[in-house]
């Protein structure tokens, strides 16, 4: 097994990444950009090195410098998390070329299902049923006009090389289409790197199924269910559950047996998602494959029993899968709620800001995954997200009404987050009776605002802010960008005492 791997990622997914490193004896290395000098990924790694300014193009999305640091510190691995340079075909190049192993696809299974459109043509390819739309990445406006003159509005402009809701716009009419392939370019060249973007029929409150996969060197493939991610604000999903109550046995065989004939069409291997949109006639279409270890991996580890990140180290190092499709079963259910900072009463824009408190939920069947303390400056130039909130029980309602009262023992103090929100959401009766789609939150919470009773945190807040004291645990004045935090400069105020 590799002896030590770099993580090229920030935040609570380069946690999970370490403390699954950890339980298998293998040394991390963390990169930061110097927003990131004081982060809890930086302090938890056995290494930390500094690779460039906040922007991620000359940071988390910069090559070169996360190769070179990879060769510095001797690691023989990178891991890419999820976003950044997770679904880059030239970031797994400069892997293999640098003599680093690639935790994920190899650069030519990555080119072809982490391009969108080329999954596409390879799903057709299967027959495999897509959304119409184009088949190539459109270069000219003239060329989207063209498709929309067959399959009509509304359409849905997506970046070719990325998911996560980033570069991704609905269109209803001819007005709006312009600047919406000039704003998905914008997006998509920010978040990863690649500008290029293509069109699809949008489909009216479809629910989002994905299956989990998992796939060996060694021509061994399986996939680990479905997850349902129907509840998702600016395309970005927000809650996500595992099982789905629209799959009975034979849509679930079905599905899963559509998802490991593209894995297998693809040769890809490691971890993955495909992703499909089920519509009120439970007819399903192949929507994309995430080529990397997706957000809401948790709730599948809760309810399948497999821990995914150790499976990504195992078959990156060229072990065979120790399970067969037929050793695999769900358990339970599990819900997953994305803790962002970002305010829902204002259109869920980012709340950058101090974090004065947290305290985060615990008891059986509770699993937060968070990359925050108390007194972290949470900075804009990232995507928001601080933790995630994972719940398991024996049923959906009793998972549900466990997430609910997780939800109200989670304190964060000091800027905006959802935790209210996805508290009413879980709360709706409309989630309760398992009808979700895509549309849900437009549809029903539109103009959700935060109770009287809710609003009286802004007086916790500050009372807790005055409790935590001026000096954060992050290295507010080290004098240098590249200097990583010392365990004396993250404590605070501290003294000895006598007895």
């Amino acid at each position: 097994m590799f002896k030590k791997i770099l993580i090229a990622n920030r935040g609570e997914i380069t946690l999970r990444v370490i403390r699954a490193c950890r339980e298998m004896g293998i040394k991390t290395v963390a990169v930061y950009s110097s927003a990131d000098r004081g982060a809890l990924h930086v302090q938890q790694a056995d290494e930390a090195i500094a690779i460039g300014p906040p922007p991620p193009l000359e940071s988390y999305l910069n090559i070169p410098k996360i190769v070179d640091a990879a060769k510095r510190t001797g690691a023989e691995a990178i891991h890419p998390g999820y976003g950044f340079l997770s679904e880059n075909p030239l970031f797994a190049k400069a892997c293999e070329e640098g003599g680093l192993v690639f935790v994920g696809p190899d650069s030519k299974a990555l080119a072809l299902v982490g391009d969108k459109v080329a999954s596409r043509k390879t799903a057709v390819a299967n027959q495999v049923p897509i959304i119409p739309g184009m088949m190539t990445p459109g270069k000219a406006l003239a060329e989207f006009q063209e498709t929309i003159s067959k399959i009509g509005y509304p359409i849905l402009v997506k970046a070719s090389g990325g998911g996560g809701g980033k570069g991704m716009h609905i269109v209803r009419s001819s007005s709006e289409l312009q600047g919406a392939i000039e704003t998905s370019q914008r997006e998509a060249k920010s978040a990863f790197g690649n500008d290029s973007v293509y069109m699809e029929k949008y489909l009216e409150e479809p629910r989002h199924v994905e299956f989990q996969v998992l796939a060996d060197k060694h021509g061994n493939a399986v996939h680990l269910f479905e997850r349902e991610c129907s509840i998702q604000r600016r395309h970005q999903k927000i809650v996500e559950e595992t099982p789905s109550v629209a799959l009975d046995e034979d849509l679930r065989r079905r599905m899963g047996e559509t998802a490991i004939k593209i894995v297998r069409a693809t040769g890809y291997t490691n971890a993955g998602t495909v992703e499909f949109l089920l519509d009120r006639d439970r007819n399903f279409y192949f929507l994309e494959v995430n080529a990397r270890l997706q957000v809401e991996h948790p709730v599948t580890e809760m309810v399948v029993g497999v821990d995914l990140v150790k499976q990504q180290l195992e078959v990156a190092w060229g072990e065979t899968l120790s399970f067969r499709q037929e050793d695999l079963s769900q358990r339970g259910h599990a819900i997953e709620c994305r803790i962002y900072a970002e305010d829902p009463e204002n259109g869920f824009l980012p709340s950058p800001g101090k974090i004065l408190l947290v305290e985060e939920p615990e008891g059986p069947g509770i699993r937060c995954d968070s990359g925050i303390y108390s007194g972290l400056v949470v900075t804009p130039f990232y995507d928001p997200i601080l933790s995630k909130l994972i719940v398991w029980a024996e049923d959906r309602e009793s998972c549900r009404l466990r997430m609910i009262a997780a939800l109200g023992n989670y304190t964060l103090l000091g800027i905006a987050t959802p935790i209210g929100f996805l508290a009413d959401v879980l709360k709706h009766p409309e989630f309760a009776a398992g009808r979700t789609h895509t549309h849900f939150i437009a549809k029903h919470m539109p103009n959700w605002k935060q109770s009287e009773k809710e609003d009286g945190l802004l007086e916790i807040a500050l009372i807790a802010g005055a409790l935590v004291g001026s000096k954060p645990r992050g290295p507010k004045e080290l004098a240098r960008d590249d200097q990583r935090p010392t365990p004396w400069q993250t404590l605070g105020k501290w003294a000895l005492g006598g007895c």
